[in-house]
């Protein structure tokens, strides 16, 4: 029998406690962060293109590779966390995030901060299947898991509205790099809180019986 659902059709559905809304928060915060990478850097460009000096063909990798990259890789990792484990995948993503953020923050080159946002692009696409599917597996109440799904589609929006004004906040203050930054304490918090709050489910093949 193939185990891809933690109920059957008949056996009344589980409410949520502290511990899966706990988790629900955790997971959003990724989720509003990279959505917020999509735009956070349209007010650095002007920095970036004073500092590093790429050329007009870098500067359009440098914007658009991420999300080049996060939308062409989301499928892929869908599948990778269905033979892996989604949690297991989300914290691979989560620290390759934020290592790829501190890359793009300290970047000296074009080259090297396009190659930063690639990497982020990559990792990013692990975040978004990996929470959704978490998600639905911690919240077996229909109702409620229709409202934790709606609090993490709200995240996206959330992100990419956000992005341009924290952006231009930290720019006011800071340089450049410090756009990428404030991904750092989000992961740290999502790699240690995750374990405790979030399952690990791997789905894979079922076996065939003659």
């Amino acid at each position: 029998m193939s185990v891809n659902s933690l109920t059957n059709g008949f056996a009344p559905s589980a409410k949520a406690g502290p511990r899966q809304w706990w988790g629900l928060a955790i997971l959003a915060l990724p989720c509003l962060l990279y959505s917020m990478d999509l735009t956070v850097l349209n007010l650095a460009v002007p920095h970036i293109t004073a500092d590093l000096r790429p050329t007009g063909t870098q500067l359009l990798w440098i914007v658009d590779i991420y999300g080049f990259l996060l939308a062409g890789m989301l499928v892929t990792m869908g599948a990778l966390g269905d033979r892996i484990g989604r949690r297991r995948l989300l914290m691979i993503g989560a620290a390759a995030f934020g290592l790829a953020s501190i890359l793009a923050a300290i970047s000296t080159t074009a080259g090297m901060l396009i190659a930063s946002r690639a990497l982020l692009g990559v990792a990013a696409a692990t975040l978004a299947p990996s929470t959704l599917s978490l998600i639905r597996t911690m919240f077996e109440d229909e109702g409620q898991r229709t409202f934790a799904i709606g609090i993490w589609m709200a995240s996206f929006s959330v992100g990419g509205a956000i992005g341009p004004l924290i952006g231009g906040m930290l720019l006011e203050y800071f340089w450049w790099g410090s756009v990428f930054l404030i991904a750092i304490p989000v992961m740290a918090l999502l790699l240690g809180s995750a374990p405790s709050c979030c399952p690990s489910i791997a789905i894979r093949p079922a076996s065939v019986s003659t």
